[in-house]
């Protein structure tokens, strides 16, 4: 009878219950925060729809990590913490032999395996015809990723007034958001910053399902009515040949111009190769729907898991979301006025509104300038010419992140 009641005791003090009101264990205020802003994400991706694909494992691998526990099943610090590490590298080792189910996952965030295979994906699901029928539009997407350098001086500026710890590194991580593309921060976070990565993996693809939200006050703030109704010819048909050479072609051009964004722009080109080639149609469709699929819950619920309250609830963790929303407001507006810039050059043939597609949010931003700019000219039909600068985004984000990558990762 004693063993049982031994037993018993031992089983109740090892519940999360018993772990969450341990003061030595947990501070249970700060787990409870988490765990509400991991519910609050999940009504956002259930409820409302908000990118649910993404925020769903995100939100779900953020409960996991919160609650109170002793499985073990992530260890963020293991990856950020120089003092767990052996002769200043990750211990691999201890991760295979006592590492839990989403610490051996996140070795393909920690590695550089996901995002790239998730732009396989990306790659192998989109039409780069719009683009390749108006090639002016990539202008559009270099124009977008404004966000992401003056975000970078803006982090720079706070780090240089001690207000947070604010370096290169970090600041060229936290500029990245201003991409809207998720996969592409995780990229470069991962090398460069891997402490910020949480904060700035849930800002980024939170900003990315807020697109719908938030571009349309800027796209009407910068044009006038009579911008937002004009309607654009159709855009050249883009023979077979074209599509072929095109993924090809920018594969050399950028490998030999930035090198360090290859893993990215090259597995973008690999997909839309698949793709257009014709003859590899199981592939594709792989591509297209089991690896991404498969990839985005890997990379979700382990990004998730990392965002803990030690390492979330911070004041950095705020002006990373701040900073994130400046980010993704610039390049919304540096689309838009480079679009008004094309507009008047063309006299009157370029609707600016399809310059807010020049975020990397694919192919989400391209709708939203459809539907601000059928709201003012129901005749009109943007998606095809926003899809341009929309596809030269991910292209331009992904350049970014390797021109940063090859000023300071070490």
């Amino acid at each position: 009878m004693q063993a049982f009641i031994d037993g018993f005791l031992k089983f109740c003090e090892s519940t999360g219950i018993a772990l969450l009101f341990n003061p030595e264990s947990y501070i249970w205020w700060q787990t409870l925060i988490m765990i509400a802003i991991a519910c609050v994400l999940l009504y956002l991706a259930i409820v409302k729809k908000f990118e649910p694909l993404l925020l769903v494992p995100i939100a779900f691998g953020m409960l996991l990590a919160n609650l109170p526990q002793t499985a073990n099943i992530m260890h963020p610090e293991w990856f950020s913490d120089p003092a767990y590490f052996v002769d200043g590298q990750i211990n691999y080792g201890r991760v295979l032999s006592e590492g839990g189910l989403l610490d051996m996952l996140y070795l393909g965030v920690k590695l550089g395996v996901y995002p790239p295979l998730i732009f396989l994906g990306i790659g192998a699901m989109t039409d780069f015809g719009p683009l390749i029928a108006n090639p002016k539009s990539i202008l559009l997407g270099a124009a977008a990723q404004l966000g992401v350098f003056f975000t970078f001086l803006g982090a720079l500026f706070i780090g240089d007034m001690g207000w947070a710890n604010f370096g290169f590194n970090e600041a060229s991580s936290i500029g990245i958001i201003g991409g809207a593309d998720g996969p592409t921060a995780i990229f470069v976070t991962k090398t460069l910053a891997p402490t910020l990565l949480p904060a700035i993996a849930i800002a980024a693809y939170s900003y990315m399902a807020l697109v719908p939200i938030i571009q349309p006050p800027i796209m009407k703030a910068l044009t006038t009515k009579k911008e937002r109704s004009v309607v654009m010819e159709q855009l050249r048909p883009v023979s077979k040949r074209e599509k072929i050479l095109f993924p090809i072609f920018v594969t050399i051009v950028v490998g030999l111009i930035v090198p360090d964004a290859i893993s990215l722009v090259g597995m973008l080109m690999l997909g839309n190769l698949f793709r257009e080639s014709g003859v590899v149609e199981r592939i594709s469709k792989t591509a297209q729907n089991e690896l991404i699929n498969i990839i985005t819950i890997f990379l979700g619920i382990t990004v998730g898991a990392t965002a803990t309250a030690e390492t979330f609830l911070t004041v950095e963790t705020l002006m990373i979301v701040v900073l994130g929303l400046v980010a993704f407001s610039v390049s919304t507006a540096g689309g838009v006025l480079f679009g008004k810039i094309m507009y008047y050059c063309t006299g009157g043939k370029v609707n600016p509104l399809i310059g807010s597609a020049g975020v990397s949010a694919v192919p989400m931003a391209a709708r939203v300038s459809q539907i601000v700019g059928q709201k003012e000219n129901p005749g009109n039909f943007l998606l095809m010419h926003a899809m341009g600068p929309n596809v030269a985004g991910v292209i331009g984000s992904a350049v970014a992140a390797g021109v940063f990558l090859a000023m300071y990762a070490g």
